[in-house]
């Protein structure tokens, strides 16, 4: 099932960029994909890649030997991999990132841990990438608000 956002709306139909239930999986199965590599790819090879799932080990593992593969065919080079966390802070309901907590302190939001928990992995997953250094950052503001955490 496609799990897409509304401040992914501007690109989903098109699918021009990587959204984040895709770069949720690329996490999960440790394989970093560039957005050159994601737009060498047919619409239907980025769809699959959203409707995959990626969830249990094995489809986990059949999700890396695909994209491993797709970004073979596409570029001629190998997939860059990523480490994978055991432990990934998305999953975690508990303890609100750093990072998080701060970009959302700079835009006036209290984000309580009884918030975060009510976030779906999906939803933790965002706010993090969304507040990453060096990100551009400029969804994290409609995703707060998308997430009713204001």
């Amino acid at each position: 099932m496609a799990d897409f956002f509304e401040f992914e709306a501007d690109f989903v139909d098109s699918l021009r960029c990587i959204p984040m239930q895709v770069r949720c999986k690329l996490d999960t199965c440790g394989i970093k994909l560039k957005l050159s590599d994601w737009n060498q790819m047919t619409t239907a090879e980025r769809q699959a890649l959203v409707e995959l799932p990626c969830t249990i080990e094995t489809e986990i593992q059949s999700y890396r030997k695909y994209i491993q593969k797709l970004i073979l065919q596409r570029t001629g080079i190998a997939a860059a991999e990523l480490p994978i966390e055991r432990h990934p802070a998305w999953l975690d309901c508990e303890n609100i990132p750093p990072t998080v907590q701060e970009k959302a302190q700079e835009i006036g939001v209290v984000l309580t841990q009884q918030k975060w928990a009510s976030l779906r992995p999906l939803q933790r997953f965002a706010l993090i990438k969304l507040s990453r250094p060096g990100h551009e950052n400029k969804n994290f503001n409609r995703a707060i608000a998308e997430f009713h955490l204001l």
